[in-house]
């Protein structure tokens, strides 16, 4: 890849990561445009740049990732008193803390199950530009109706194991190239009876583990493969400076789209990707060559 493709692939990534149109489906469409071959290495920089876009969630949410109340130092008894109570305080935080990580790791396991299991297959349809076409008209027409039927937020969002669980088969469902992870969980938090903007950070705050799962497996395969490791030298610049983009524009997009959601809901999302997929279908129909 020249830097000019770099370029364009990563802000695909960013832009599209964290919307719910599916990243992988439109840097699978960016390379056949682009004309850029599915070799080791694009595939590996293609899974790898997600971990800009991760970075970007933790940065934005990082008082939800790490944030604890420092404890003061307590020398008579009044101020000992008032330290057992922020003491409690304290570990009332660090069991939610852990909590949270709990949560998340259940929503994690069934795509970390299937991701493993079915790792072969999932890779021969990232180059079928067919199936990234339909599921993308599919789910368009899908997210006109999300509204309308799944818009019932309970009074009570708490983010339970149940929950999780839910999100966690949902998100399987986006390892069909073209469905969307982020589609697929904030649907999946929205059967739920979470809000709109609550299963959107859910899904932001699952895309960590998830991603990092994904884009550690593939830098791993590299790293133990001599050809791999070679190419990884070769190209290191290549996938920072992806890395770097990725991390920018995912920040700016995140931001939009919390705005956006809360406000206008998914119809726009669903007319975009019922459009590009019949433009994508419409385009092989008349023989234009997309493969990667």
């Amino acid at each position: 890849m020249n830097l000019l493709e770099t370029i364009i692939i990563a802000v695909v990534e960013g832009l599209t990561e964290f919307l719910p149109i599916s990243s992988t489906g439109h840097m699978i469409i960016a390379q056949a445009l682009l004309g850029v071959e599915s070799s080791d290495f694009v595939k590996a920089f293609t899974v790898n740049i997600q971990f800009g876009a991760i970075l970007s969630v933790v940065v934005l949410y990082w008082k939800r990732f790490f944030k604890l109340n420092p404890l003061p130092l307590c020398t008579d008894e009044l101020h000992l008193q008032r330290g057992r109570r922020k003491l409690l305080r304290w570990t009332s935080q660090l069991i939610h803390r852990f909590d949270f990580y709990w949560k998340l790791f259940i929503a994690f396991i069934p795509a970390a199950i299937i991701g493993f299991l079915c790792s072969d297959y999932i890779d021969a349809l990232l180059e079928n530009v067919f199936v990234v076409a339909l599921m993308l008209l599919l789910g368009g027409l899908l997210m006109l109706f999300v509204d309308r039927y799944f818009d019932r937020p309970a009074e009570n969002q708490e983010m339970t194991w149940q929950r999780a669980l839910r999100i966690g088969l949902f998100q399987c469902i986006a390892m069909i190239p073209g469905v969307s992870r982020s589609m697929a969980t904030i649907v999946g938090g929205m059967t739920a009876r979470l809000s709109r903007k609550n299963a959107a950070e859910f899904s932001f705050f699952l895309a960590v583990p998830t991603m990092a799962a994904a884009a550690g497996y593939k830098l791993m395969k590299l790293l133990t493969d001599p050809l791999g490791v070679t190419l990884l030298k070769e190209n290191l610049q290549t996938l920072l400076l992806g890395n770097i983009v990725a991390f920018l524009v995912a920040m700016a997009a995140i931001k939009f789209f919390i705005g956006f959601l809360s406000k206008y809901g998914f119809k726009a999302f669903g007319y975009y990707r019922i459009l590009v997929g019949s433009v994508l279908l419409l385009m092989m129909a008349l023989g234009i060559e997309l493969s990667i």
